[in-house]
């Protein structure tokens, strides 16, 4: 009975004394203001309506909510979700995780086995070659073996989401992507050979190019400076180009995804090896790695913490992809799918706290119609970031207004360092979400989402900075 009468007196004076601490902190803690008048004037402006919009603003250090607008509804957020993949995995995986790219030998095949490295443009490919070439090896006797069983998806369709299948945003992931499966065209009309030069970099063995574009030596008007462009083939191996180019007009360039990437790979392997002196007569085959197979040569990717930076500076849906793809596997083993890191990520956030029910992540790049998140959770995320071990690489990867990445142009005005913020823009939609550090030095956490058709005529813009604005000038 003294023993229960001690615990109830315990308990009642915790209950009284937690009662009379809550109404302090309550009435110590400032009240979050309500819309500012600039941001409201913006919208109006705009002519965008109240339920269109939801931002909110948290103090960072305290994660204090200053204000919000419809902060608790889902919302799309193009690629500002990219917040949310890079730094589960900058969490998850730590800043110095690495994929590895190998190379097998077995009965005279070379076996290219990807590991699923989210950037191998060709200046490392070409690494890569040389690599192999500093082994000793000079000659393939048998095929080039792809490996590429480190992922396992369902076979897209990469105009699925646009039209566009040879746009680079539009590109999927594979376990062995090089250079995101592009090639550069160059064309110009030349004077001293009367003809119009198709220039193909890189220039895969595989791919064949039929140049049937006419010198027209007139003024650069009309037919004369038109020109086609044709993928021919089921396997976007062959491309056609056709019209006619005047040497008065300036010189042409695009970019289009073409092959498949594991053909892909092999083309500009085959080109490389072929370059530096290699030899070989084989073909290609896409198959496991044999387990008998004898390792010849790896080749690290950049670490994580440069990966994450890439990926943020210039909002990669490609390597958000991979990103997403590499949590799942690393934490349930290989082969790695979406819903392995979608499952990843929901883990992830619950050990971690964050709560993201709701959310749906998708393929983790933003470049998604199901993907939703209100801007709350997103701002929590952001939060939990900027109190994490690795606050300093994931904050240096978000662009900074007025000076890279994909805020180059926009916001000059703001002082240089103070807003770092990740952009996302898909059709209907327009989003930024990241930092603003104050001239009193104090940082406040910022996400914006406009879901609404005028988001495609920049009516988002000005809310976005109107938010930016009103932070540097009143808190």
């Amino acid at each position: 009975m003294f023993v229960f009468y001690r615990i109830a007196i315990t308990c009642f004076l915790c209950t009284v004394l937690g009662t009379a601490r809550a109404s302090e902190a309550k009435a110590a803690a400032p009240t979050p203001v309500t819309q500012p008048a600039v941001v409201t004037q913006a919208m109006a402006a705009q002519r965008l309506p109240a339920n269109a919009a939801s931002f909110v603003i948290l103090e960072a250090d305290s994660g204090r909510i200053v204000t919000g607008h419809n902060a608790d509804t889902p919302r799309s957020p193009a690629s500002t979700i990219k917040t949310v993949t890079t730094f589960a995995a900058l969490d998850m995986l730590g800043p110095a995780f690495l994929w590895q790219t190998r190379a097998w030998s077995r009965d005279g095949d070379l076996i290219l086995q990807g590991g699923g490295d989210p950037y191998m443009p060709m200046e490392r490919w070409w690494s890569f070659v040389q690599g192999l070439r500093a082994q000793g090896l000079k000659s393939i006797r048998g095929d080039i073996v792809i490996d590429n069983t480190a992922f396992a998806l369902p076979r897209g369709n990469p105009g699925a989401f646009d039209g566009r299948p040879n746009r680079s945003y539009n590109v999927l992931p594979d376990a062995l992507m090089v250079n995101f499966q592009s090639i550069d065209f160059k064309l110009f009309a030349d004077r001293d050979s009367g003809k119009v030069q198709v220039i193909a970099s890189p220039a895969p063995v595989n791919l064949a190019i039929e140049n049937r574009i006419r010198f027209a030596p007139g003024r650069c008007s009309g037919s004369a400076g038109r020109v086609d462009f044709q993928v021919a083939t089921p396997a976007w191996d062959r491309v056609v180009f056709s019209g006619a180019l005047s040497p008065h007009c300036a010189e042409r360039s695009f970019t289009r995804v073409l092959l498949a990437p594991a053909t892909y790979a092999f083309g500009t392997f085959v080109t490389l090896w072929r370059q530096s002196g290699g030899e070989f007569g084989g073909k290609l085959r896409i198959e496991p790695t044999p387990a008998d197979a004898q390792l010849v040569f790896t080749q690290d990717s950049l670490s994580l913490g440069e990966i994450v930076r890439l990926t943020n500076k210039h909002s990669s849906n490609l390597m958000a992809r991979h990103l997403l793809l590499t949590l799942g596997k690393e934490r349930y083993g290989e082969p790695a799918t979406l819903e392995k890191g979608a499952a990843a990520i929901a883990d992830w956030s619950h050990e971690r706290g964050i709560d993201l029910t709701g959310v749906d992540i998708d393929n983790g790049s933003g470049l998604s119609r199901s993907t939703h998140i209100t801007a709350l959770q997103m701002a929590k995320v952001l939060n939990a970031a900027y109190h994490s071990r690795f606050a300093p690489e994931y904050l240096a990867s978000l662009p900074l207004a007025g000076m890279d990445g994909t805020l180059r142009t926009r916001m000059k005005s703001a002082p240089g360092g103070s807003v770092r913020l990740k952009t996302g823009t898909l059709e209907s939609v327009s989003g930024v979400a990241g930092y603003v550090t104050t001239p009193a030095g104090k940082t406040y956490v910022l996400v914006s989402l406009v879901n609404h058709p005028r988001a495609d005529f920049g009516a988002a813009e000005p809310v976005h900075a109107a938010l930016v604005e009103w932070i540097l000038e009143h808190l």
